[in-house]
């Protein structure tokens, strides 16, 4: 577990399509968007520059629950969260919360660990989809 309870994935693709690719998989496996965050955008409306940057919040409560059930403080860090973002040489990033990190966070016991192990497993091949060369 990173000790700053990130993990950042360097994608193969560009901005946009890392975008797509994280949208259309979280569409293909009925997770729901909350909602999408243009950071660039908010930016430019006050005269400021910023490289894309789009912050998705996703979740399932069926996931999701049991991690508040344990420790109700955890909604603070749910539903979860994906920043896609482009650095200064151009390369683009997928970033997310650590679900062990969370439950590390809130002192969340081990009666959640299949739960936060069933987030890890999906977050993982979530950002692998969207940044990894392939389907």
């Amino acid at each position: 577990m990173p000790t700053d309870g990130l993990v950042s994935l360097r994608s193969t693709h560009d901005f946009a399509t890392t975008l797509g690719r994280l949208l259309a998989a979280l569409e293909a496996k009925g997770i729901t968007v909350f909602a999408r965050i243009d950071h660039a955008a908010g930016a430019a409306g006050v005269g400021l520059e910023l490289r894309p940057t789009t912050l998705v919040l996703f979740g399932n409560p069926a996931a999701g629950t049991p991690l508040m059930q344990a420790a109700q403080t955890a909604g603070i860090d749910l539903p979860l969260k994906a920043l896609v973002w482009q650095d200064a040489d151009g390369t683009v990033h997928l970033t997310y919360n650590d679900p062990a990190w969370i439950a590390a966070r809130h002192r969340i016991g081990g009666e959640a660990g299949p739960a936060v192990a069933a987030l890890a497993a999906a977050l993982q091949a979530l950002a692998g989809h969207a940044t990894v060369v392939g389907d």
